[in-house]
């Protein structure tokens, strides 16, 4: 159906369409505008939120693979005299860059006789804050338990 088939001459079919599709230009560009401006505090805050719990998750990691390493260690130590220390380094040397000290860092054993289980674990502060501001904080714990060989 062409303009001629409606009552319009073929300029006043191309002209209402014209301007027409300029208005429609004008009011989506601000309804663009509108939303960014809705969204542009949004979006780096989740990006930082995003970063922070990566962090935390990491250390989680870091720490459940150190304690499983301390844990390996008290396992095979029933005869050693510094068995509780030398698990307490093992922590502390595969955590890597958590600055864990001797005092997060617990080894139980009943009697530390062969069959018995040793049980090792550590406790590693962390705290997600955005933008300055703290959002959660505690401790992350992991423990591993071994029998002693």
């Amino acid at each position: 159906m062409g303009p001629g088939e409606l009552g319009l001459t073929p300029l006043e079919g191309i002209k209402g369409k014209q301007m027409k599709r300029h208005h429609d230009i004008r009011s989506e560009r601000g309804q663009t505008m509108a939303e960014f401006a809705v969204v542009l505090p949004v979006l780096p805050l989740l990006v930082f939120a995003v970063v922070q719990f990566g962090i935390t998750f990491n250390n989680f990691v870091t720490l459940t693979d150190a304690v499983r390493s301390g844990a390996r260690v008290a396992a095979v130590s029933r005869l050693d005299s510094s068995r509780v220390s030398d698990t307490q380094q093992k922590v502390i040397q595969a955590a890597g860059g958590l600055n864990l000290t001797t005092a997060q860092v617990s080894v139980t054993s009943p009697t530390w006789q062969h069959g018995d289980d040793v049980q090792v674990t550590a406790i590693y502060p962390y705290s997600i804050s955005l933008f300055g501001v703290v959002v959660k904080s505690g401790n992350l714990t992991s423990t591993t338990t071994e029998r002693v060989e």
